[in-house]
């Protein structure tokens, strides 16, 4: 007659007994660093830093300059994954995830993928079936978007203005009618000619807030409306990094006009335009200009000058 202790050193013996080790669940984590303050920076991206497989950062400096800061050793492998090799790195990083590591994604400042890479590697995660989660923390936009005194319940990100000036005017006519509250980023070398042309297009009374520096010691908001900000830009130019948020059309500009009539045909333009024409007693050609700069088709471009034209001549 054998005793349980015998048959577990029987067991041991055989290896029947030995316990089966579940291979590692590898993961991707997209986690927040600080945008200014370093003191922002979460106990949970600390303790990833210290201790995931690989860091893939988008500036390998600005990635040892703030665990320096924080006092941190990174543990694990750190590989730079930025918009110029994201397309390339993303699969080989993600064949060592499937082999059980964890991978920890980060930007300069921010969370990674709005307005900096990630995305890519996001959508291949997901097609091949591999876990995506998120280390959350600052965040401009919403700093900016909480600290306007604007509306919060509802808004929309459109990321950098466009550089071009053909461009921001096609943008801006296109978000005219946007009821939302409407959040941007601009550089401080581009701001002046950026509120130049949001003025052109918006209503000068429109509510708008500037916020720059977010977090830093010289964080600054200015509240006013688009002439307002446009105004103080020209004679105080700010600083630092810039974030633009501007209260979406109320219903009374909808009510009124503000983009209403974007989707006018040809010969209505035209029925305007001659209307205008006669009753200000200026050229058609003129009146037409102004027409159409007023009713953007809804991506923001303008209707043909010359279809309207001649639809004008044939009215008459």
């Amino acid at each position: 007659m054998t005793t349980d202790l015998e048959n577990d050193a029987q067991k041991d013996a055989s290896g029947e007994g030995e316990s089966v080790v579940a291979p590692r669940e590898g993961r991707v984590v997209l986690a927040a660093t600080p945008i200014g303050n370093v003191g922002d920076a979460s106990a949970r991206l600390v303790h990833l830093l210290e201790t995931a497989d690989i860091v893939a950062a988008e500036d390998t400096r600005r990635l040892y300059d703030l665990a320096n800061r924080l006092g941190v050793r990174v543990g694990g492998h750190v590989v730079a994954y930025h918009d110029h090799n994201e397309h390339l790195k993303a699969d080989g990083i993600l064949d060592e995830v499937e082999k059980g590591a964890t991978v920890l994604l980060v930007s300069d400042a921010g969370m990674p993928t709005i307005n900096d890479p990630g995305l890519t590697m996001v959508r291949r995660a997901i097609d091949r079936g591999i876990p995506v989660t998120c280390a959350p923390g600052p965040s401009a936009v919403l700093d900016a978007l909480a600290l306007s005194g604007l509306p919060t319940d509802r808004f929309c990100y459109e990321g950098f203005v466009p550089r071009k000036h053909s461009e921001r005017l096609q943008h801006f006519r296109s978000l005219l009618s946007e009821p939302r509250t409407i959040v941007f980023y601009e550089t401080p070398h581009r701001i002046a000619e950026a509120m130049d042309d949001l003025a052109s297009i918006f209503p000068p009374d429109r509510p708008m807030a500037l916020a720059r520096e977010l977090t830093k010691d010289y964080e600054e908001v200015r509240r006013s409306t688009v002439e307002g900000i446009r105004d103080s830009v020209v004679n105080d130019p700010p600083r630092g990094e810039l974030v633009l948020v501007l209260q979406g059309a109320s219903d009374e500009e909808l009510r009124h006009g503000v983009g209403a009539m974007a989707s006018l045909g040809v010969e209505d333009l035209a029925a305007l335009a001659q209307a205008r024409a006669q009753a200000e007693n200026v050229r058609i050609k003129d009146a037409i200009a102004e027409v159409i700069a007023e009713h953007p088709l809804p991506d923001g471009s303008l209707p043909n000058k010359k279809e309207v034209y001649n639809a004008a001549l044939a009215l008459k």
